[in-house]
């Protein structure tokens, strides 16, 4: 009889964050913050960090949601904003990500023709 062989733990594996309840996970729009002068300030911790992100995941909501008929206003791909004290930043596979409860996002961005008449 063989015996499985279980995957090595240290190997190369991509993660995925899986947020949970009401919580979702951000990515941060501009990681080199880039400047509209050309001008790249790096992290540090004068920085305040960044307040738009793109939504990455989204976790199920609460409970009582469903019979309350809420849905999560947001979805995997919006572009949002958040004030700089919204949720934890983590680090996942070298990739800085914001978990944090829906409630805190400010609202989305949305694109929209410029009117030039």
């Amino acid at each position: 009889m063989g015996t499985a062989q279980r995957p090595d733990p240290t190997e190369s594996v991509r993660h995925r964050l899986r947020p949970l309840f009401d919580q979702i996970v951000i990515k941060e729009l501009d990681q080199d913050r880039v400047r509209r002068s050309g001008l790249v300030v790096p992290p540090g911790t004068h920085e305040p960090p960044p307040e738009q992100g793109i939504v990455l995941a989204v976790g199920p909501g609460l409970d009582w949601w469903a019979g309350a008929g809420v849905e999560m206003p947001v979805e995997p791909g919006d572009h949002v904003v958040f004030p700089s004290s919204a949720g934890a930043w983590v680090e996942v596979d070298e990739e800085r990500l914001l978990v944090c409860r829906v409630t805190q996002i400010l609202g989305v961005l949305e694109s929209a023709p410029i009117d030039r008449g």
